[in-house]
């Protein structure tokens, strides 16, 4: 991130059009916005495959587990897994720079 002195940031427009937070917002919309399409698609998929293909879902696995109970847990998993995923990389890669960014506007030695 850029060096700006704490007198730069004085409003919150001033931050808004800050290159430091406008690199921030695109590298955080770089990516949520594809994991968030990724499990749309997912969760459609499993939506539409619970409404039109009853046959494939309800094969069983193994006992009373069908395709559409794994499906369906699949859903928990990877939301779960999303999650985690974000945590780590928003540690690493939003985190400190939004510290730093925060320090900056309220005036905070670093």
């Amino acid at each position: 991130m850029s060096d700006m002195r704490d007198s730069d940031l004085t409003s919150y427009r001033d931050v808004q059009l800050s290159p430091d937070f406008s690199e921030l917002r695109r590298r955080f919309r770089r990516f949520v916005f594809p994991m968030t399409a990724l499990f749309l698609v997912w969760y459609f998929v499993y939506v539409l495959l619970a409404d039109y293909a009853h046959g494939f879902m309800s094969q069983k696995v193994g006992g009373n587990i069908t395709v559409a109970l794994l499906f369906g847990l699949g859903q928990f998993v990877s939301t779960f897994a999303i999650t985690m995923i974000y945590v780590r990389w928003a540690d690493r890669r939003i985190d400190p720079d939004a510290e730093k960014l925060r320090h900056q506007i309220e005036g905070e030695p670093q």
